[in-house]
């Protein structure tokens, strides 16, 4: 069962882990970089303490990207309990319907100062600060996952060839002691057929180089194949690494895209609450303020957010969110994942106090 979510404690959580994840990185692409250049240099003990490392880098970067999921996760949770207790200000009180039979311009204006003086909406800024929050985290390590991918991957890559190299070489050596073993049998049985000494033991002498020289090629063989295993070994910790910081950029990737949805979502549901029409409310949701989410701010300020485009943008995104992060996915309609802003459930009343703007 699923503890509470708690949005604080866990943003520390992830924001420690952000603190330390990228020089951990850093720490890992500098030994593929040291491997590379000098890989008979270190031996097995190095091995395990590297592999080790590597691993905890790993999981530790795979915990970082499920605590960002349970972040965005939480934040459309505390979305639809804004939104629910939004939905409340949508309709009008009895003193604001009696206003209205006088005057319906007043009447909008009562209603007006009634739900921009709501606490809701405070709540719903405060969830703009936490998206903001969050989505540095993201952005933040995305960037160094990329940057250190790069670098691992580079490594890898000349250390794979190398290898393939040297397993050229073992496999050129294999049929020179092949070819040399074929000689010396050759040889050896070319000696009973000659009666005399001195060619006798020139032909052993020959046959006896033969078999000296396959040995020593052996010997290289078995060296040579020894140290291929050994690299294969730590190309294996590198792969892993290479792979998994690949795999934390999708997860970042599907990460963003849910929570600037979300973020266009709940700055639709801002909009929609508050007559941003108002000299100086649209400037509590600035860039200025929100800087790692100011891509959907800027829609905000062109009024270029549409609830019926968002709603398919919405479902995309929160299938792959799902797809990456099914312990934390949604499912039912009315549910967090679900679009919050449906034009078709919006009253007639206050669809009409948009449209006056």
């Amino acid at each position: 069962m699923r503890k509470p979510f708690s949005f604080d404690t866990t943003f520390e959580a992830a924001r420690g882990l952000a603190e330390v994840l990228p020089g951990a990185a850093a720490a890992c692409t500098a030994f593929i970089d040291e491997f590379a250049r000098g890989s008979t240099e270190i031996d097995d003990e190095r091995f395990l303490a590297e592999n080790e490392l590597f691993q905890a880098f790993v999981a530790d970067g795979t915990n970082f990207t499920d605590l960002l999921a349970e972040l965005v996760s939480g934040l459309d949770v505390l979305t639809v309990k804004v939104s629910a207790d939004l939905d409340g200000f949508r309709g009008l009180t009895a003193a604001e319907r009696f206003i209205g039979r006088f005057s319906r311009q007043r009447m909008w204006r009562r209603h007006g100062a009634r739900v921009r003086a709501a606490p809701v909406v405070e709540r719903l800024r405060d969830l703009m600060y936490k998206s903001d929050a969050v989505a540095g985290l993201i952005a933040n390590y995305r960037a160094a996952a990329i940057s250190a991918h790069k670098v691992a991957e580079r490594g890898l890559v000349d250390i794979v060839g190398r290898r393939r190299r040297l397993v050229d070489e073992i496999d050129i050596a294999r049929l020179r002691i092949k070819e040399l073993n074929a000689k010396a049998l050759t040889t050896q049985g070319r000696i009973g057929l000659y009666g005399s000494k001195v060619e006798w033991d020139g032909m052993e002498q020959a046959r006896h180089t033969l078999k000296e020289e396959a040995e020593r090629i052996s010997a290289q063989e078995h060296e040579m194949r020894e140290e291929s295993q050994r690299r294969e070994r730590f190309i294996g910790i590198f792969q892993l690494l290479v792979d998994s910081l690949n795999g934390h950029v999708g997860r970042c990737n599907a990460l963003m895209r849910k929570l600037t949805i979300d973020t266009e979502e709940r700055l639709l549901i801002y909009e929609a609450q508050v007559d941003t029409d108002i000299p100086g409310s649209k400037v509590q949701i600035s860039t200025e303020l929100f800087p790692n989410i100011a891509d959907a701010i800027v829609l905000f300020e062109r009024n270029m957010l549409l609830p019926l485009e968002l709603e398919q943008r919405k479902r995309t995104a929160d299938a792959a969110f799902d797809k990456k992060f099914s312990a934390f996915a949604h499912k039912g309609e009315g549910e967090p994942g679900a679009p919050l802003i449906d034009t078709t459930k919006i009253s007639s009343r206050f669809r009409f106090r948009l449209q006056r703007r």
